[in-house]
């Protein structure tokens, strides 16, 4: 365990109490609602996702288990959230895998660049053993359960400076990444002054001109209104970035083997549903954001998969080289 996760772990007085109170609420044969956060709206591809997973819980558990979504990061930041579950403060969320990486060096796998060719590439790999693998890292060293594999999707940017046809164009721009190391050593490597931040303070950032730039799936693109405040639209699709569904790793062994059962299959039924529902809304947004006055780039990848080459090789020791190699050359 790292330094971050001994940190993490101290509170081990309010981490019992908390457990205690929820086993006295989870027991086998008593309703039971699970709070669970979302950092985006209920229109988005996270809301589609966890509005199925709860129709799914009250239908298996005839009434018993239901959910009650908190959108737009209102029981905090997507670190906040992911610590909250680990010490029991919150029961369930949604969270992109960029502050994961602080807790488990393996989840910094989803910061490289260009390690998927494409969606089937991603799910067949989070599907294997290898995404079971990393779930039970998930449970050893932040205390929380990975229900699914559900998907932010591939990132692209967005800047209000110019098109990005080549690494270069990144030159001066002011580039917001989540707090990642990873991510950080990325887009210095593609040119940009790249600088982590909390996911609450990006729109204000960038209708302040504090940064110029950001980059996220297209369905969150639209979700945040980046339009009003980004003027360029360059598909890079340099990242894919999973929104595991997770739940605080107490409160899911406090219930009964039943309930675990029923909690554990409609996170399943809904995972194709969340999964078909962002890459459908990353089709429909392409279009509705160029119409809302984005000019979108298709840039040749090559050069910005060079640019980023030396990124791996410096991060693969740390992920796990064995990791890298399996994700760039898994067989879909």
């Amino acid at each position: 365990m790292n330094r971050t996760n001994r940190s993490l772990f101290t509170k081990t007085a309010l981490a019992s109490a908390l457990s205690l109170a929820m086993v006295t609420g989870a027991q086998a044969g008593t309703e039971r609602t699970i709070d669970v956060s979302l950092p985006l709206g209920p229109d988005s591809q996270q809301g589609i996702g966890i509005l199925k997973f709860g129709e799914e819980l009250e239908r298996l558990s005839e009434g018993r288990l239901s959910i009650e979504p908190h959108y737009d990061n209102a029981l905090g930041a997507e670190r906040e959230v992911v610590e909250g579950m680990g010490f029991g403060i919150v029961d369930a969320g949604i969270s992109s895998t960029g502050p994961m990486g602080g807790f488990v060096d393996e989840f910094l796998l989803f910061d490289l660049p260009y390690i998927f060719d494409n969606h089937a590439h991603a799910y067949a790999f989070l599907d294997s053993e290898h995404g079971e693998r990393l779930a039970q890292l998930a449970e050893e060293q932040m205390n929380v359960k990975v229900l699914a594999w559900m998907e932010n999707g591939f990132r692209h940017n967005t800047n209000s400076v110019r098109p990005l046809n080549h690494p270069e164009d990144l030159d001066g721009i002011n580039h917001r990444t989540q707090e990642s190391r990873v991510q950080v050593d990325t887009w210095q490597a593609l040119g940009a002054n790249a600088t982590p931040m909390a996911w609450t303070e990006v729109f204000t950032a960038l209708q302040q001109g504090v940064m110029d730039s950001q980059e996220n799936p297209l369905p969150t693109i639209y979700d945040v209104n980046f339009y009003e405040v980004q003027d360029y639209l360059n598909m890079t699709q340099h990242v894919y970035s999973p929104a595991p569904l997770m739940m605080g790793l107490d409160l899911f062994s406090s219930f009964s083997e039943e309930d675990q059962s029923i909690i554990l299959e409609a996170a399943q039924i809904a995972l194709p549903v969340q999964r078909e529902a962002s890459q459908e809304l990353e089709e429909r947004y392409l279009v509705q954001l160029e119409e809302l006055g984005m000019t979108v780039t298709h840039p040749d990848l090559d050069p910005f998969r060079e640019a980023v080459r030396p990124v791996i090789e410096q991060w693969a020791p740390t992920v796990g080289e064995d990791l890298v190699e399996a994700a760039i050359n898994f067989d879909y």
